[in-house]
C-alpha cells in the first residue's frame, strides 16, 4: 500500500522519523511544522516525495490557507497522522503557570481537532486513516502529568468516539500510546535541563522515534478491513509503580 500521508509536527522526533519511513516505502509525504528551516532540510533529504507546510497547529487560519495551497499531486490525503503536541514541564499542578496549561490544550487538543475536522471530508471520500499520537499517560496517572495526561486521555477517547461516528464510512482510526520515549520532545518536557533529562532517560533504553515510525507504518499497512483501535507501547525497562499513600504524622 502507498498513497499520501500528512504528518503534523514533522520537524523532529516521531514526525520526522515517520516522514523518512513513509518516503522510503514509496509514499508521498506532507510534513507540517513551525520551523521552516527544519522542513526545508528534511525536504532536501527526502526529495520530491516530500512537501513541507509551515504553520503553527494552533493557528487555524494559517492551517487552512496552507492546505488550500497544496499542489495537486499532494491534495489527495489518505492518512492523517496527528503527531504535533507538547508537554511543558514535569512540575506538580500548583507550580505550573496557567499559560502552560492553555498552550498544551490549544496544541494537543484544539489544533488537532481543527485539522482533523478540516480533513474529514477528504478522508471519508478516500476511505482513509487517522493515526492519533496519544500516550500511556492517557491510562496511567503520574505526578506532574496533570494537563498533559488529560489531553492524551481526551485524544484516546476522541479516537474511539470518532470511529463510532464514522461507522460504515471505511475510515480507520488508531490511537498509538507510547510510554517512555527519547526524542527532542523529551528534552523540551524537561525544560532543556540536561541533568533532569538524564535522570529520566539515562540508561533506560527508551522508545526511539524510529520505533514509533515503524509502528505507524505497520498500522497503515494493514488491509482495509482491519482497524487497530489502540496500541499501548512501552520499552521493556518501563512498567508500573505502586500507589502513593500519604500518612499524617
Amino acid at each position: 500500500m502507498s498513497g499520501t500521508i500528512l504528518i503534523t509536527g514533522a520537524t523532529a522526533g516521531f514526525g520526522a522519523a515517520t516522514a523518512r519511513r513513509f518516503v522510503a516505502e514509496g509514499w508521498k509525504v506532507i510534513g507540517t511544522g513551525r520551523r521552516a528551516q527544519r522542513l526545508d532540510d528534511l525536504g532536501a533529504k527526502l526529495g520530491d516525495a516530500f512537501h513541507g507546510l509551515v504553520f503553527d497547529i494552533t493557528d487555524e487560519t494559517a492551517m487552512r490557507e496552507a492546505l488550500a495551497g497544496l499542489p495537486a499531486a499532494f491534495s489527495g490525503i489518505d492518512v492523517l497522522v496527528n503527531n504535533a503536541g507538547l508537554a511543558l514541564g514535569t512540575a506538580p499542578a500548583p507550580e505550573v503557570p496557567f499559560a502552560d496549561w492553555k498552550t498544551m490544550v490549544n496544541t494537543n487538543i484544539t489544533g488537532l481537532l481543527a485539522i482533523t475536522h478540516h480533513l474529514l471530508p477528504t478522508l471519508i471520500e478516500r476511505r482513509g486513516m487517522i493515526v492519533n499520537l496519544s500516550s500511556v499517560a492517557a491510562h496511567w496517572p503520574y505526578s506532574g502529568g496533570n494537563v498533559y495526561a488529560g489531553t492524551k486521555a481526551f485524544l484516546r477517547q476522541f479516537s474511539l468516539g470518532l470511529r463510532s461516528d464514522l461507522h460504515g464510512k471505511g475510515v480507520r482510526i488508531t490511537s498509538i500510546e507510547p510510554g517512555l520515549c527519547e526524542s527532542e520532545f523529551t528534552l523540551v518536557r524537561t525544560g532543556g535541563n540536561q541533568a533532569a533529562y538524564e535522570a529520566l532517560y539515562g540508561g533506560a533504553h527508551a522508545i526511539q522515534p524510529e520505533d514509533i515510525a515503524n509502528t505507524i507504518h505497520w498500522v497503515a499497512s494493514q488491509p482495509p478491513h482491519i482497524n487497530i483501535n489502540s496500541l499501548e507501547i512501552m520499552p521493556v525497562s518501563q512498567s508500573w509503580a505502586g500507589f502513593q499513600v500519604h500518612r499524617e504524622k
